[in-house]
């Protein structure tokens, strides 16, 4: 029984060494492609500059690889010796390796890697074309110098923006979505339609429908003319607004009648300002249809017989609702709330075509401030600080999300 055992275990420890020496291999050939190197023909010209360049600036970045590398090819090593024995289980792991190693080296390669070079670099002052140079945390404090100093604020102004644009679209595109659905949950001639009319703007291109809402908001546009006709029948004068370019806030535009003025120093105090309130809108408009497809399947998803067990005890509408669809809808909006709340912290296409960022920086957003600092749109290329600033953001998202799944999972275990 121990001659066996000893056979078996000798019998797979030729190719888990030969697992542990191919896997660690390719991870640090795809560390060795996305090391943090300065760019340029010169340093592209041929295999021996390359590797001189990454000698010369990132011996740190492939050390950490090189470790990872190991630990890696160690638990895959480890797992070829166990089940190598094994004819079937053999068998089992070499296909579904096989299969999948198209995959995991694309994601390795083109996500994991540049990860982590994303991640080197934020320590870094590095601006592609010159060789990465160690600041620290250089970058992380420079995000949050706004605090100290007004000339830098512009990463807090643009989290602002962003978390007001939570904090009113999250909840109104979920509502919206939910009672859409219910309504097309309903029995009615033409229902197909309707729902094939209503999911329509989810389907269109983010570019085209950016387009028509910003000849929708110009000031001779069509927004401004329906509000001039339509209040001009009860006797009201409206004055064109250039919904796009103005910069005053929600709360200036209330408490400007009272003779309260908010003074640009406390912009903070302002609110979204109207041009950041119709990207808003916008959102609305193209979101609620793919949430609402989201209930509509839940919904459809909830038992008649339940329904049908309220009526007869004589529950009215609103309280089936309350007790029965709403509870059972919990795991689906929580899933809406963290997806709203992920796509509205990382907008950018909208900002990018409609309004760059303006007017005054009210609708400056996170992720359209990394790729101007990334790309040098507004000055120098300062890729470590755009790199520090997705991490970030990343983390910021990452604990909303948390606190989300926490706070509207609670109850969701018994359905």
């Amino acid at each position: 029984m121990e001659n066996k055992q000893t056979n078996s275990n000798q019998q797979g420890t030729l190719p888990a060494i030969i697992a542990f020496v191919g896997v660690a291999l390719i991870i640090f050939v795809i560390a060795l492609m996305n090391a943090p190197t300065m760019g340029g023909a010169r340093v592209m010209a041929s295999a021996k500059t390359y590797f001189e360049e990454v000698k010369a600036t990132a011996v740190p970045f492939m050390i950490v690889a090189a470790i990872v590398a190991m630990v890696a090819a160690f638990f895959i090593a480890r797992e070829v010796k166990k089940v190598w024995p094994q004819k079937r289980k053999r068998s089992e792991f070499l296909t579904g390796y096989a299969f999948l190693a198209p995959y995991l080296i694309v994601t390795l390669t083109f996500t994991v890697g540049v990860i982590m070079f994303a991640f080197y670099i934020s320590f870094t002052k590095y601006d592609i074309f010159t060789r990465p140079e160690w600041i620290g945390l250089g970058n992380y404090k420079e995000a949050f110098a706004g605090f100290t100093d007004a000339t830098k604020r512009d990463f807090l102004q643009s989290l602002h923006n962003v978390l007001w644009y939570a904090a009113i679209v999250v909840p109104i595109q979920t509502t919206l979505s939910l009672q859409m659905a219910r309504l097309l949950n309903g029995r009615f001639k033409f229902k197909q339609f309707f729902r094939t009319v209503y999911y329509a703007p989810s389907v269109t291109s983010s570019v085209v429908i950016t387009l028509i809402f910003i000849w929708l908001y110009l000031k001779n546009g069509y927004l401004n003319f329906f509000l001039q006709t339509v209040l001009g029948w009860i006797g009201v004068t409206w004055k064109p607004i250039a919904w796009l370019g103005d910069p005053r806030g929600l709360f200036q535009l209330i408490l400007k009648p009272f003779g309260v003025n908010i003074p640009s120093s406390q912009w903070y105090f302002r609110g979204p300002s109207i041009a950041w309130m119709a990207i808003m809108f916008q959102n609305i408009f193209t979101t609620v249809p793919t949430f609402m497809i989201m209930y509509l399947a839940a919904l459809q998803d909830i038992s008649p017989a339940l329904y049908e067990a309220a009526s007869i005890e004589g529950a009215s509408k609103r309280q089936i609702f309350k007790k029965i669809t709403k509870p059972l809808l919990k795991p689906i909006t929580m899933m809406i709330v963290v997806l709203g709340t992920i796509g509205t912290l990382q907008v950018f296409d909208q900002v990018y075509l409609a309004t760059a960022g303006g007017p005054l920086k009210t609708s400056l957003t996170p992720v359209y401030l990394i790729f101007t600092e990334a790309l040098g749109v507004n000055g120098p290329i300062t890729m470590g600080y755009a790199s520090a600033l997705a991490f970030i953001l990343a983390a910021i998202i990452f604990a909303l999300t948390f606190v989300q799944r926490r706070v509207l999972t609670k109850g969701t275990e018994m359905y």
